[in-house]
């Protein structure tokens, strides 16, 4: 910006302007410049009107991703940059480009460190594990734990693997992973994770006799703040329902455990078991006859199946006449119960249902039970859907006699 030149004799003073010093005649003279400026104008530096060069814009994003660490190599490379323009434009933000660089620099560096150990991955599995909540992914199946508080229900926070020979709030029985895209909501989460782990409990604890009554299943599930991490992953686990009390010892009954006669045993109980709960909502066989009709279909189809079944395996000598004793209960179940689903009325169904049920009960099972090593007493209350039980209709159905 140019500067105004001094007032002329008729031109009145700027506003910025020093004003003109007059000086008397002396004995000496008049001084050395009579009519120049007293001041020289101000120069550049000082002026009103100068403003200070501004600061480079990239060398400032540069200072941003080095201490964010968040995109290394993009703030090292907007910090060369800007110290490239601030040469050519005169602008200022040196130690800001400079500072930038080499932070961005230093991440690079720790970033490749931590791709060649694994660090990376290690890293983000604990941010996941820390934004998981009522979850804990380092508990694989088999596994025992105790929850905070000793609750298994609602938000449980981190959970502590515990032995599972002594006392623990859960055992972990089975893990699937959901699929992925946007969260589902809460109603889908929870929904999916009932349906899928009572689904799998029977794989873990094959002979539902050994668990407790007392002992339900629960989940850990994603919730929406994990989900956004990647976290998709439900844990199924035993736990007691009665308040206050823990399990004692493991429930895992398999092929980890069980031999290939327990095993052929309980595959076959599993088969009507299947066919059992898939009975009608309509608790009354009035209100939905034909939904009644086609589950004892499906239930006289497993009996004929499941006697097959152990007809075909080869038991030891001791287990060989209780197994063909059970077999004959089952095919005249099956006789019944295919009668009941061709009934025409209410009446006749239940009339062979009832006769069906009768030769289901759970105790013609155990001398085939007792020569095999497995548990004899049946489980309480007749309500479970987990196994040969006993009763039919109660809890939408359960198992059966096997």
């Amino acid at each position: 910006m140019s500067i105004p030149p001094p007032p002329g004799p008729q031109q009145p003073h700027g506003p910025y302007q020093p004003p003109q010093r007059h000086y008397p005649q002396g004995p000496y003279g008049p001084p050395t410049h009579p009519q120049g400026p007293a001041y020289q104008p101000w120069a550049q530096g000082y002026s009103p009107y100068n403003r200070p060069a501004p600061v480079n814009s990239l060398a400032i994003t540069s200072l941003v991703f080095g201490v964010l660490c968040c995109l290394p190599g993009v703030g090292l490379v907007f910090g060369l940059i800007a110290l490239r323009q601030i040469r050519r434009r005169g602008e200022r933000g040196t130690g800001l480009a400079v500072g930038g660089s080499v932070l961005s620099g230093i991440g690079l560096v720790l970033g490749a460190l931590m791709l060649a150990t694994g660090g990376a991955s290690s890293f983000w599995e604990g941010v996941r594990e820390g934004a998981r909540d009522g979850a804990n992914s380092s508990l694989v199946k088999g596994e025992c734990f105790d929850a905070p508080g000793g609750m298994l229900s609602g938000g449980t926070g981190a959970v502590t693997g515990v032995p599972c020979s002594g006392e623990h709030d859960g055992e972990v029985f089975a893990s699937f992973r959901l699929r992925d895209g946007g969260y589902p909501g809460d109603d889908s989460v929870t929904g999916t994770a009932d349906e899928r782990c009572y689904g799998l409990r029977d794989t873990y604890a094959m002979d539902a006799w050994a668990v407790p009554d007392d002992v339900d299943v629960y989940y850990l599930t994603p919730t929406e703040r994990s989900w956004s991490i990647g976290d998709r992953e439900v844990t199924c686990v035993f736990g007691n329902v009665t308040e206050g009390a823990n399990l004692t010892g493991s429930l895992r009954n398999d092929a980890t455990v069980l031999d290939a006669d327990q095993i052929a045993y309980l595959k076959a109980a599993h088969i009507l078991n299947a066919a059992v709960e898939s009975a009608p909502e309509a608790e009354y066989v009035e209100d939905d006859l034909p939904g009644h009709q086609a589950w004892a279909g499906r239930i006289s189809t497993a009996l004929d199946e499941q006697a097959r079944s152990l007809r075909g395996h080869e038991w030891p000598a001791g287990a060989r006449k209780p197994v063909v004793a059970l077999a004959a209960d089952l095919d005249r179940a099956r006789a019944e119960w295919a009668k009941a689903a061709q009934a025409e009325d209410a009446d006749a169904f239940y009339e062979h249902y009832d006769t069906g049920l009768r030769l289901l009960d759970p105790k013609e099972g155990v001398p085939v039970r007792r020569v095999l090593g497995l548990r004899t007493t049946p489980p309480a209350g007749g309500g479970h859907a987990r196994g040969d039980t006993g009763e039919v209709g109660s809890d939408g159905g359960s198992g059966m006699a096997v």
